[in-house]
């Protein structure tokens, strides 16, 4: 069995971090809107608005299940990635975790990944750099990273 690659958990904790600790309540992340209008808490790790603040160590539990969907879709959609460098499947792991496995599942970015285009796929990734209508420079930033692990330069 793949297991998550540490390239991927790495990503999605430097690009989600570990939100919204308050100063009366330090240690514990509390839900917030994310820049997409998505209620967050932890390191991206989707929620109701009500729910209950954690610890680092519940949002790490909630990232590492999360990230094991993100891989479960990612192979079922990329089988590819399964005989690919790590870091190649890394990429794609982050970019289903950030954006869904129905984002993957119909997007061109898909199609180039099966074909093993890796520079159409480098393209397709700087093209979901939006949330809420409108270009995020986090996600500008992120589609980078994961640019540059799935060409093996980082």
């Amino acid at each position: 069995m793949i297991e998550v690659p540490t390239a991927a958990v790495d990503l999605a904790k430097r690009f989600e971090g570990f939100h919204r600790v308050p100063k009366h309540d330090p240690g514990r992340a509390h839900p917030y809107l994310c820049p997409a209008g998505y209620w967050t808490i932890g390191y991206g790790h989707l929620c109701d608005p009500k729910h209950p603040s954690i610890t680092k160590g519940e949002a790490e539990a909630y990232l590492t299940q999360d990230l094991k969907v993100a891989l479960a879709a990612t192979l079922r959609y990329c089988p590819v990635l399964a005989t690919e460098p790590e870091n190649r499947l890394a990429a794609i792991v982050d970019f289903t975790f950030n954006l869904g496995a129905g984002r993957l599942q119909t997007s061109t970015l898909r199609r180039r990944v099966n074909q093993r285009d890796w520079a159409a796929t480098g393209d397709e990734l700087r093209r979901w750099v939006y949330g809420g209508g409108r270009v995020l420079p986090g996600l500008v930033a992120r589609r980078n990273a994961e640019r540059l692990l799935l060409e093996g330069r980082t």
